[in-house]
């Protein structure tokens, strides 16, 4: 993996400000690595379980009505994780020591992530797999699924005491 050099600096410094972060994590929506300071975790693994807890996240966010998503934090008996929005596309999460000011990795984390969405902005990850654009798979137009009644299920013909009988046109 190679990470912008931008966005390294950016982790490391977060750790200078931060002596309970434990790591980061930069990761695409999509739970791509995209950067990450993180000794003693396993970031790819990381960066899955974020973007997929991100999603979940703005879905609840969604269903209550309450706009986009900014930030989540999980708290565990050990420490916390936090994970910020980084643009539409990025996630930033760190994991912090039980001993964390919450508060302070608030304050730090928002402004990295502000930093960073930047870094991103001006130069875009560059996609392990180049998709090739959506026309190319669809040739030509594809009709619409016919829509299904309780009556749709019902054959033509009823039976009744005098033969079958068909039933009305709709």
């Amino acid at each position: 993996m190679s990470a912008n050099p931008a966005v390294l600096a950016e982790l490391e410094d977060l750790r200078r400000r931060l002596p309970e972060l434990v790591g980061t994590v930069l990761a695409s929506t999509d739970g791509l690595l995209l950067a990450h300071d993180a000794c003693d975790l396993e970031p790819d693994g990381i960066a899955a379980l974020v973007a997929a807890h991100f999603a979940l996240s703005q879905r609840f966010a969604d269903v209550v009505g309450h706009g986009e998503l900014r930030e989540t934090v999980i708290e565990c008996g050990n420490g916390y994780l936090t994970t910020y929005a980084v643009g539409p596309h990025a996630v930033l999460a760190l994991v912090t020591s039980q001993e964390a000011n919450l508060a302070r990795a608030h304050l730090e984390a928002r402004r990295t992530a502000a930093k960073v969405s930047v870094v991103l902005v001006v130069s875009p990850p560059a996609s392990p797999v180049s998709r090739p654009a959506a026309s190319a798979f669809v040739t030509q137009a594809v009709p619409p699924l016919a829509r299904r009644t309780p009556m749709a299920a019902l054959s033509d013909l009823i039976p009744s005491p005098r033969g079958w009988l068909e039933t009305p046109q709709r």
